[in-house]
C-alpha cells in the first residue's frame, strides 16, 4: 500500500488530477512566482515560530533532508520520549506521513502529553487549513502519539513589531481540536481515494475549472490548459462580469460577441462594443472638463511600498505596506515640468524619511494626480498616524488628491486595454512610445518589491545596488511622468511640450 504525504492528500482535495500529476509527472509542474513566494514566507514564518514556542533554545530540529525519512521518524519518536519542544517531528501511519511544525509537551495528572501546533504565513483561518490540521491530527494518533490539542498558529496582522528580535506575539493560536478530533474517517477516505486514483493507468479526465486556483493556483495549469482554445475576445475581458461570465461559460458562452447587450451595463457595453469593432472611445470634452476645476501647479505622485509577514522594523506591523520610494513630477502655471524623487536603500526604516521629503516636494497648494488613490491616500493616513506630529501637513496632501483613473474609466477605453484599466494598459494605448516593457530590470509593482529586498540584502554588492537603484528610480519616475502625459491627453494640453 502506499504511504501518502499531506501534501499529496491536500493535492487530491484540490483535485484528483492534480495528485495523480504529482505522482506520475511531477515535472510538469510549473510554480509560478507568487507561489514561489508563498513557500519563502511560510519558511521564513516557520523559522521564527521555531523561536517563539522554544525561547531558551531547548528543543530539537528533524531534518528528513539530510537525515533522511526512516531516520527522521524514528528519531522522531525517541524525541517524544523527552520534554522538549520538537519541530518537524515526523509520524507515519494509516497509509499517510506528516511532519508537525512544533510539537510542544505539556502534562496533565503528572502524565506527559503533547500540543500540536500548525503554523502558518496568512492572517486567518482558512477553511483548507482545517483539512491540513485533520491530516496532522489523524497520522500522529495514528502513530500512537499521545496527542492531546492541535492548534492553527497565524499570524496576528494587528500586532506591532515592538524590536529586538522580540517576536513573541507575532503568531495567533487557534484551538481546532474539536474538529480535527473528529475528522478521523473523513481522512481515511481521502487515503482511500488516493490509492484508487494512484493506481489509475491513465490521467483522471478532468476539465479544467475553478479547482485549477481554488484554494491556491494549482502548478500543472499550464499543462491541463495546452489543449484548450482560447476565444479570440474572451468574456472576461468584461470588468465586473465575473458571476455572470461563470454562469455564460457554464452554457457554452466564451465569446464577447456572444453575451446578450441587455446583460450588460454601460461600461461593460462599451468594452464589448469597441472590442469587436476594434475602434477607440475616447471623450475628450469629458474628460477636459473632468480636468479642467483643477489649475496648476499640479503634482503627479507615485509610491512604491514594501511588506514583510515578519516585521524587521520597530512600530511596523505584518503585511503592512511600508513607503520606501515616491516620484513626483511638477507641472508649474508656466508650464514647464520638474521631478523630484525619494529612495532610500540603506536597509533602516524610511519611513519617517519619506514622510519628511514627500511634505517638502509637495508644498502647499495645487491638485496632487494619483491613479487609484485609495493606495497612496492609504499609505498617507498611515504615515499620519505613525507620526502625529507630521498629521496635519500629511493629510492636507491627501484633501488634495485627484484621482486620474475614475476619470480614465469612464472617459476612455482602448481595445488593447483588454477590458483592464491598469496605468500599465492604457498607457500604451494613450501614449505608445511610453512602455513599461522597455525598462530595464523593473517593470511592475512587483519587481520592484524583489529589487527592494535584494538591494537591502547585506551580501548585495555595491556595484549590484547602485544597479537596482538607477532601474527603481526610472521605473518609479515612469509611473508619474505616464500620469503626466495622461492627463496632458485628457485636458487637451498637446501644446505643452512634456
Amino acid at each position: 500500500m502506499r504511504t501518502f504525504s499531506k501534501s499529496k492528500l491536500l493535492a487530491l482535495r484540490q483535485c484528483p488530477k492534480r495528485l495523480w500529476l504529482e505522482i506520475n509527472n511531477p515535472n510538469l509542474r510549473e510554480d509560478s512566482e507568487a507561489t514561489q513566494v508563498s513557500f519563502q514566507i511560510g519558511h521564513q514564518v516557520g523559522d521564527i515560530a521555531q523561536r517563539i514556542y522554544d525561547p531558551e533554545g531547548v528543543g530539537a530540529l528533524i531534518d528528513p533532508q539530510t537525515e533522511g525519512f526512516s531516520r527522521a521518524f524514528e528519531r522522531s519518536a525517541e524525541l517524544l520520549q523527552t520534554n522538549q519542544p520538537i519541530f518537524e517531528a515526523g509520524f507515519s501511519a494509516g497509509g499517510a506521513l506528516a511532519f508537525a511544525d512544533v510539537m510542544v509537551p505539556e502534562y496533565i495528572d503528572g502524565k506527559q502529553i503533547w500540543h500540536m501546533v500548525e503554523v502558518k504565513s496568512s492572517t486567518s483561518v482558512k477553511d483548507y487549513y482545517r483539512d491540513d490540521v485533520a491530516i496532522q491530527a489523524f497520522v500522529a494518533q495514528s502513530a500512537g502519539v499521545p496527542l492531546h490539542s492541535i492548534s492553527l498558529a497565524h499570524i496576528d496582522s494587528s500586532w506591532t513589531y515592538p524590536g529586538n528580535e522580540d517576536y513573541s506575539g507575532l503568531l495567533k493560536e487557534n484551538d481546532l481540536t474539536t474538529d480535527a478530533f473528529s475528522r478521523t474517517e473523513e481522512v481515511k477516505a481521502w487515503i482511500s481515494q488516493a490509492q484508487s486514483i494512484a493506481a489509475m493507468p491513465a490521467e483522471p479526465v478532468i476539465e479544467t475549472g475553478k479547482q485549477c486556483n481554488t484554494p491556491f493556483p494549482c502548478g500543472f495549469i499550464e499543462y491541463c490548459s495546452r489543449d484548450l482554445t482560447t476565444p479570440e475576445f474572451p468574456i472576461h475581458w468584461l470588468p465586473h462580469f465575473t458571476a455572470k461570465a461563470n454562469k455564460l461559460a457554464a452554457s457554452g458562452i466564451d465569446d464577447l460577441r456572444n453575451v446578450p447587450d441587455d446583460m450588460l451595463g454601460n461600461r461593460q457595453l462599451r468594452v464589448k462594443t469597441h472590442t469587436l469593432a476594434d475602434t477607440v472611445y475616447f471623450d475628450s470634452a469629458g474628460a477636459a472638463a473632468d480636468l479642467a476645476v483643477h489649475g496648476l501647479p499640479a503634482y503627479f505622485l507615485d509610491f512604491e511600498t514594501i511588506q514583510f509577514a515578519v516585521p524587521i522594523w520597530k512600530g511596523t506591523r505584518p503585511y503592512q505596506q511600508n513607503t520606501f520610494q515616491f516620484s513626483l513630477h511638477t507641472l508649474s502655471i508656466s508650464g514647464e515640468l520638474e521631478h523630484t524623487q525619494f529612495l532610500d536603500l540603506s536597509g533602516g526604516d524610511p519611513s519617517e524619511p519619506f514622510a519628511h521629503a514627500l511634505i517638502a516636494a509637495c508644498v502647499e497648494s495645487g491638485p496632487v494626480y494619483v491613479y487609484s488613490a485609495g493606495f497612496e491616500t492609504a499609505r498617507i493616513r498611515e504615515l499620519a498616524t505613525r507620526y502625529p506630529y507630521l498629521s496635519m501637513r500629511l493629510l492636507a496632501i491627501n484633501a488634495r488628491v485627484v484621482d486620474l483613473l475614475p476619470i480614465t474609466r469612464e472617459r476612455y477605453y482602448h481595445p488593447s486595454q483588454q477590458g483592464s484599466w491598469s496605468i500599465k494598459k492604457v498607457l500604451p494605448a494613450v501614449v505608445p512610445e511610453l512602455r513599461y516593457d522597455a525598462l530595464d530590470g523593473v517593470q511592475d509593482g512587483g519587481m520592484a518589491m524583489e529589487a527592494f529586498l535584494e538591494a537591502i540584502h547585506p551580501e548585495t554588492t555595491v556595484e549590484r545596488k547602485n544597479q537596482i537603484e538607477q532601474q527603481l528610480l526610472a521605473y518609479c519616475k515612469l509611473d508619474t511622468y505616464a500620469m503626466v502625459r495622461l492627463w496632458q491627453v485628457f485636458a487637451g494640453k498637446n501644446e505643452l511640450k512634456l
